[in-house]
């Protein structure tokens, strides 16, 4: 048996096609991310549309969190046990494969088993295991429509799924998810629910609360072109950015040019007879002009007209997939109507989204209350980066980016400033900026400012000047520098015109932090700049520093690091316990590397008595307790280390990437410390949420600053 009994939600459907996987996923991200420790369970595997495996949810669940649920009895065992009348082995099995994947959570989700086919008595069997595991139920729905009928319709569902479940007096229903409520009804959750009180009289007749209430999402809906290449079992002709684009919508082009340009959006895909050239090349002009369409699928049995490919040449280079197939339009767009909506396996990245997006519609602090959990107890990396945001959102900054035309850059501008994490300015030309934007499908909101370098850039060059005029700098030297927009940008942050800087994903480390280092430069008392990693550990986050700048620190710099470093830590709120971390522990060793790390933690010790710091310590002295009461007995935070500095730059970057690597870790960074005013590198490889969150903790560093 367990340690303890977690509380336990089971979700289950009123009905099919409910998206009761995805919302069961959201369900585990809003706890996660309110610190809640949960745990994931799936105790019967099912598996539609002639799909092979694996079972959804619980390979979603090992993919996209820490946590390693066991794998669910598959359908058909299942049924073979019922059938063979051995129900109860069956549910002994549920609560072995339920205790397996508890893995100590204060609240365990379990999903519940949907109405198929091939088990039309999905309701009492959802109500047998939820009894079997003494869970708390909770009922995910479906709002087909706004109107009068589309009402009734989910409330009688809804009535009969209480029924199901042995009515609420004296049951353990909770309340209810609403799953695609029309965008009619509104987008929050509490305007759902009003709009469903005001006319479900079931939920004013008794006490069924709505937990959560999630609308429609055309973009969470809209699958890769890859996956519609595969449907289709098409051949790519260019094969272009076939894995990243996605279908919105798609649109059968049969008339002339001029009367289907109306179809020329972003997000569509585009269906034509393979030897309408006239139509590829209109499609291919769009495209280099920045209309990113999810791709043009070809039919029939004729090619595109010889020399037709290579005319469009530079439509293909900006990434449009182009697929051929051997059936007619008429046909192909049929077969394309009938495609599956079940997120494949492989686009986590549309998992992530969905999970992230169900759970911003979730009333979790009820569920957290309702279940007695502690909320903020822990440190997952959802709950860190749900953290950072809410940081962020409170320090209300203005963050200059410099690679204001760069389409990852524009879109996590328009992400921040939709969930008020800062103020964005992008620096570069308007009507470009916008034209990809644009071509992007994003909106850019008000509160996204574009300011064009070239209207700007002579008013900061006598303000450069008298910043580098013991260095020599003339009018035309500042000038050059200022064509540079990360100059420009470091220029206006030192003016305090701005409050960070955030660029990289087109410059190199060296073009961001240069300008910086010379304008900017270090704080008062701060003898160097160096960087920290947020290291997403399960059940914690780590600061690792400095894995990123200086290459062999000596004792005086070092101490300066693990200083920063604390306070780094302490503002994102994370209490800071800085291990020093050498090869030998407290006075076992000697020479000159142990000599440096015991030297840096007198010193450190002098300038900051206040912060809890202990060296040298070797790693697993620092981090794990047992190891901890023999290296290190007398040490106060041996064993429960939060911040760990390494002695140079070989040491932490390859402990770093070591972590992160064979651990799967998530890691936030670098982000650089030491400076006057934040600015802070990105990766060349970023992806629009490392922007988004390294955006959030220039924010926060501006706060501080």
């Amino acid at each position: 048996m367990n340690r303890h009994t977690p509380y336990t939600l089971f979700l289950a459907p009123s009905g099919s096609d409910v998206g009761l996987t995805t919302v069961t996923l959201g369900m585990v991200r809003a706890l996660d991310v309110r610190g809640v420790r949960v745990g994931f369970c799936k105790p019967i595997g099912q598996l539609f549309n002639h799909d092979d495996g694996p079972e959804r949810s619980t390979y979603f669940i090992r993919t996209t969190t820490q946590l390693t649920p066991a794998n669910p009895i598959r359908q058909e065992e299942a049924a073979r046990l019922i059938s063979a009348g051995e129900e109860e082995q069956l549910m002994e099995r549920v609560v072995a494969l339920f205790h397996e994947s508890d893995s100590g959570a204060d609240v365990m989700v379990v999903e519940g088993i949907v109405h198929s086919k091939d088990w039309p008595s999905a309701a009492s069997m959802n109500a047998k295991l939820a009894q079997t595991l003494s869970a708390h139920v909770v009922l995910t729905g479906k709002l087909h429509g706004d109107s009068a009928e589309d009402f009734a319709d989910f409330e009688s569902r809804m009535e009969l799924s209480i029924r199901e479940f042995g009515g609420l007096k004296g049951s353990n229903i909770l309340g209810c998810i609403i799953n695609h409520a029309p965008a009619s009804l509104g987008q929050s959750l509490e305007e759902i629910r009003t709009a469903v009180l005001a006319r479900c009289p079931l939920f004013s007749r008794i006490d069924f609360p709505i937990i959560g209430a999630i609308p429609e999402s055309a973009d969470l809906a809209a699958p890769r072109t890859i996956d519609i290449a595969r449907h289709l079992g098409a051949t790519l002709i260019n094969e272009g950015e076939i894995a990243t684009r996605r279908a919105k919508k798609f649109t059968l082009l049969a008339r002339t040019v001029p009367n289907m340009l109306s179809a020329f959006s972003p997000g569509n895909i585009l269906i034509t007879p393979a030897d309408r050239a006239d139509v590829f090349v209109a499609v291919a002009m769009a495209a280099v002009n920045k209309t990113t369409f999810a791709g043009i699928v070809l039919t029939g049995d004729t090619d595109l007209p010889p020399g037709i490919l290579e005319l469009c040449r530079p439509a293909l280079e900006t990434g449009l997939p182009v697929l051929k197939v051997e059936t007619n339009s008429w046909h192909t767009a049929t077969n394309l109507s009938r495609m599956s909506t079940e997120v494949p396996a492989d686009d986590i990245e549309r998992v992530r989204r969905s999970m992230d997006f169900v759970a911003s519609h979730i009333n979790v602090v009820w569920l957290a209350e309702k279940s007695a959990a502690p909320v903020e107890a822990r440190m997952s990396p959802a709950a860190f980066c749900h953290r950072i945001v809410e940081l962020a959102k409170q320090a209300h900054k203005r963050i200059v980016l410099p690679e204001g035309s760069e389409p990852r850059t524009i879109r996590a501008a328009a992400l921040c400033a939709k969930r008020g994490i800062a103020r964005c300015v992008l620096l570069g030309n308007r009507e470009e900026i916008l034209r990809v934007a644009n071509g992007l499908e994003v909106h850019l909101p008000d509160e996204v400012e574009i300011i064009d370098p070239a209207e700007v850039r002579a008013k900061y060059i006598e303000p450069l000047v008298e910043m580098r005029r013991h260095k020599g700098l003339t009018h035309q030297d500042a000038a050059d520098y200022l064509e540079d927009n990360v100059w420009l940008g470091t220029v206006m942050l030192a003016l305090g015109e701005v409050d960070g800087l955030v660029s990289g994903a087109l410059h190199t480390s060296a073009n961001t932090i240069r300008p910086a280092l010379q304008i900017i430069k270090t704080k008062p008392g701060a003898r160097v700049v160096s960087s920290i990693f947020f290291m997403c550990l399960p059940d914690q986050v780590l600061v690792y520093g400095d894995c990123a700048v200086n290459p062999d620190p000596d004792a005086e710099m070092l101490a300066d690091i693990a200083i920063q470093s604390a306070e780094s830590a302490t503002n994102i709120g994370i209490p800071a316990r800085v291990a020093m971390i050498s090869y030998s522990t407290g006075e076992s060793g000697h020479g000159a590397d142990v000599d440096k790390v015991r030297e840096a933690t007198r010193i450190a010790h002098l300038k900051r008595p206040d912060i809890l710091l202990d060296g040298p310590l070797q790693y697993d002295a620092a981090a794990i307790a047992d190891v901890a009461a023999t290296k290190a007995p007398d040490s106060p935070l041996a064993g429960r280390a939060t911040v760990f500095i390494f002695p140079d730059l070989n040491t932490g970057n390859t402990t770093y990437k070591a972590v992160q690597r064979s651990a799967n870790v998530i890691s936030i960074g670098p982000v650089l410390q030491g400076l006057n005013r934040p600015v802070n590198d990105l990766s060349r490889g970023s992806l629009v949420e490392d922007i988004v969150y390294t955006i959030a903790i220039t924010a926060i560093q501006a706060r501080e600053a």
